[in-house]
């Protein structure tokens, strides 16, 4: 039996869902258990990621509750066979529960990972979505905890925790050589963060932090992309606290995994609870140290002083002295991305997710199939 997966994605911009949808999907199409197709918005920056597979697309407007559009024109696509639709958004989650309905096909079901942490909505409306969905899929203890202690009435057996993870991307484009394209001297510690820049993120914490540092041992390079109010508050800081030397904004960049490869250390110090930080396995994989906050997820991965270190949230002067203790000792560094490497390979590697999420899929078709 081929069970046909629908991965619906609306967001305008390439994020944490789409990056998750693209890496299942880049798996499903070489699995001969499975059909894989993409349903999402007309948006160049996504659709220009997923057309590099080289898979079916199914372009909806995905407008929510009120499109009534886009779950009659999924729900062709849901009349026959084995189905199931993978959503991100709760919005999404209104146009595949509808879809499913209008195509009278019972072999479909709804899933939805649930990527932030956040707490259930408990209005009519809502209830009733949650009572449609067939599995919610948790990517930490952290996000199932805050979701389900304030989820009154809902179906436990509906939820479950898989957690996520990360793989290299083979048809990304060529990452630069990061010292040569930006000066950087061999004899400076490299340190990198990536991710959004928003205040969420601590970035312009870890700019506090760099201030407090030796400046002729580090160049920090700061990956990602902000609205231009919160750029030019980053900007101005650099420059006002003379940084300018010390300090890249390179923006947006695609091929993470080759560019963490060149880097000392990673330092990701989220203010907000991370409901898994994604980012933080990307230098896991690369068997690269890295600092982190300890409000989120991370705590459930993450052994303090032995393959990351633990830092509080927005205290840039804690950060600074944890980001010393590694740019003073090359060996703890390796050390602890030797130990970060072999902590990912055994617990937290790709094909872990992928076995969990595919066995998730045959178990909801064929333990609803048995029932009947």
């Amino acid at each position: 039996m081929t069970i046909n997966i629908f991965h619906v994605v609306s967001n305008k911009y390439w994020g944490g869902p789409e990056e998750y949808a693209y890496e299942m999907v880049s798996k499903l199409r070489n699995d001969q258990r499975y059909y894989a197709e993409v349903v999402c918005k007309k948006n160049e920056p996504v659709l220009l990621h997923f057309r590099r597979l080289e898979i079916p697309i199914s372009i909806l407007p995905l407008k929510g509750m009120t499109d009534i559009d886009s779950p009659t024109r999924l729900a062709r696509l849901l009349r026959k066979g084995h189905n199931i639709v993978h959503v991100h958004t709760f919005k999404d989650a209104f146009t595949a529960v509808m879809a499913r309905r209008i195509s009278e096909n019972r072999n479909t079901r709804v899933i939805m990972t649930i990527h932030g942490i956040c707490r259930p909505k408990t209005n009519y409306i809502y209830r009733k979505l949650y009572q449609s969905i067939d599995k919610m899929v948790f990517v930490s203890h952290r996000a199932y905890d805050e979701w389900m202690n304030h989820a009154k009435g809902f179906n436990h057996d509906k939820a479950c925790i898989i957690r996520d993870s990360v793989i290299d991307n083979p048809l990304a484009s060529p990452a630069p050589d990061i010292r040569h394209k930006f000066n950087i001297p061999d004899d400076k510690t490299l340190i990198m963060f990536h991710g959004r820049l928003t205040p969420e993120k601590g970035v312009d914490i870890l700019l506090k932090a760099a201030t407090m540092l030796d400046k002729d041992k580090f160049h920090l390079v700061v990956i990602g992309q902000g609205k231009p109010k919160f750029m030019t508050q980053l900007k101005s800081f650099i420059v006002e606290n003379q940084l300018l030397q010390n300090v890249s904004l390179v923006g947006f960049q695609e091929d993470m995994a080759h560019i963490i490869q060149q880097c000392d250390m990673g330092v990701l110090p989220s203010v907000e609870p991370e409901a898994l930080g994604i980012a933080n396995l990307e230098y896991m994989m690369q068997g690269k140290p890295h600092i982190t906050t300890n409000n989120g997820a991370q705590v459930e991965y993450v052994a303090d002083q032995r393959n990351a270190i633990l830092v509080p949230p927005s205290e840039p002067q804690a950060l600074a002295q944890a980001i010393t203790a590694l740019l003073d000792n090359p060996d703890k560094r390796q050390q602890m991305g030797l130990q970060a490497k072999d902590d990912f390979e055994r617990t937290l590697n790709y094909d872990i997710f992928y076995d969990k999420m595919t066995t998730l899929y045959n178990e909801l078709l064929i333990t609803k199939k048995n029932k009947k």
